[in-house]
């Protein structure tokens, strides 16, 4: 029998929500889509486990999509003391970025302009947090030629980085290289698409209305159809929403709020910024470029009461905030009429007790109701993988059932490669960061037809052989998904409407 092909689409989703339907129990069924969902489904399938994944709406659509896009080795943990959380995120940043998603995965310096604004107390502080940082990055064995030590820079060399930063009281700056993802919907569909690879099934627009830990009762979101699965095992990885599924689990998110602009606003931005937030001692704020014609500005930290939203809106007090913080750092300061757009994400946390979110934990947590239910909450986008593994060990045990131990240390998503393998590949470069060695595959979508491979419009780098190729493998049903999560196009209004007829386009193919 041929393997499975890692390709998604409306074809195979159909098929395969009709063999779920009719057929009999799955190993394991994973409530949720995102990038904690998605890495349990590649964790059981890669431990010949069968396995379905069902999602709500797509893939990507909740916390996943929201993030700052950093794969980070944990500096802020070691901020606050908590090592173990930083040695984890280092760990896991080694997997991403020399392993399984070098494609995906670039390293990125980010600098501290130490300007008079910043107290020598303050430097001293972040050059330590540095020296432990590079501590952690040896230990987790990422090679300084991957990601180079830190360092203390001069003023000209902050310029270089950052040309909009002001002259004015600078005294040089702090460089420390992380990693940052090309984008995190990217990386979830790579994982989507890996588990399918393997066997699994992955079935958006499949509400779980109900689940216990040994089936559930599902809803073709497409059709309003309605039927029960057995499973002989069931995790929630519903995010923010987990406790909607198990009762015993109190969420408490907090959302994280970032702004978008024109790449244009800070010049030739080649690194990105780091400001601490006044009065505070381990808080910053981040100034992303996203080599896609725009610069994320983040992030806040705002307790979220009452019903969850689908999609998190910015406030205007967080905007202020943003703004008001980052500008002192610029030679020009930031307006309203410099942000293009806004976008905000819920973060999954734990509801343990008193205090403000921004003392609350980052460390994940595994459940696992009476019924046997497991249900995985918590954690952040850099250690998915360990959430992953440790959710499908507690629905083994929870299960008594058994199973190898997971392969995901070691296996890379669809279109990973070494760095000297991606920049042997004779396609663009920006197709190369986003696809790997499918880069290949996307100018094939395109048929010959050159215009195809072109950006749709001023500001938008995506082409039409992407959207195309997003519908014929990686899942993307409708509008929205392609201008929303398969691409970041949507997140700017008038980019949207640009793009509309492209996106329209693909789906008509």
């Amino acid at each position: 029998m041929a393997a499975p092909s890692s390709s998604l689409d409306a074809a195979r989703r159909s098929r395969e929500l009709d063999d779920l339907a009719t057929g009999g129990p799955v190993d394991l069924l994973v409530v949720g889509g995102g990038v904690t969902g998605t890495g349990v489904a590649l964790d059981a399938a890669s431990r010949g486990l069968s396995v379905a994944l069902v999602e709500k709406h797509d893939l990507a659509f909740g916390t996943s999509r929201w993030s700052s896009k950093l794969v980070h080795g944990g500096l802020r943990y070691l901020g606050t003391g908590d090592v173990g959380v930083a040695y984890e995120s280092a760990v896991e940043r080694h997997v991403l970025i020399e392993r399984t998603a070098p494609h995906l995965v670039q390293p990125l310096p980010t600098v501290l302009p130490l300007l008079d604004t910043v107290s020598h107390r303050t430097a001293a502080l972040v050059r330590a947090g540095h020296l432990a940082g590079d501590a952690m990055r040896r230990a987790a064995g990422t090679s300084a030629r991957t990601l180079p030590r830190s360092r203390r820079i001069s003023g000209l060399e902050v310029r270089r980085y950052a040309p909009t930063v002001r002259a004015d009281g600078l005294r040089g700056g702090l460089v420390f290289w992380d990693g940052q993802l090309v984008d995190d919907a990217r990386l979830v569909v790579g994982l989507a698409r890996t588990a399918a690879s393997l066997g699994a099934r992955v079935l958006t627009r499949t509400t779980a209305v109900e689940a216990t830990g040994t089936g559930a009762l599902l809803c073709d979101e497409r059709t309003g159809a309605t039927f029960p699965v057995d499973a002989r095992m069931v995790v929630n990885a519903a995010g923010v929403w987990a406790g909607t599924l198990a009762k015993g689990i109190a969420m408490r998110p907090s959302r994280g709020t970032h702004l978008v602009l024109r790449a244009e606003t800070f010049g030739d931005l080649t690194a990105g910024l780091t400001v601490p937030v006044p009065g505070e001692t381990t808080r910053f704020l981040l100034v992303l470029p996203t080599g896609d014609d725009r610069v994320y500005v983040g992030l806040t930290d705002e307790e979220v009461h009452g019903d969850i939203p689908d999609v998190p809106t910015a406030s205007e007090d967080e905007i202020d905030f943003l703004l008001d913080t980052i500008s002192p750092v610029l030679r020009r300061p930031v307006t309203r009429d410099d942000v293009v757009a806004t976008f905000a994400g819920l973060r999954p946390l734990l509801d343990v007790g008193d205090g403000v979110t921004s003392d609350l934990s980052r460390k994940h947590a595994v459940r696992t109701e009476p019924d046997g239910l497991v249900t995985v909450v918590g954690g952040k986008l850099t250690t998915y993988r360990r959430m992953a593994e440790d959710a499908v060990d507690a629905a083994l045990t929870a299960s008594r059932r058994s199973a190898g131990p997971t392969q995901t240390r070691h296996l890379p998503l669809v279109g990973a490669a070494d760095r000297v393998t991606l920049a042997g590949i004779s396609a663009p470069r920006r197709l190369v960061a986003r696809y790997g060695t499918e880069a290949m595959a996307v100018v094939a979508a395109a048929e010959g037809d050159p215009r195809l491979l072109e950006p749709i419009a001023a500001h938008i780098p995506t082409t039409p052989a992407e959207l195309r190729f997003a519908v014929r493998h990686e899942g993307a049903l409708d509008v929205d998904d392609l201008l929303d999560r398969r691409t970041r196009i949507g997140l700017v209004a008038e980019d949207r409407e640009a793009a509309l007829p492209a996106a329209r386009a693909a789906l008509d193919v």
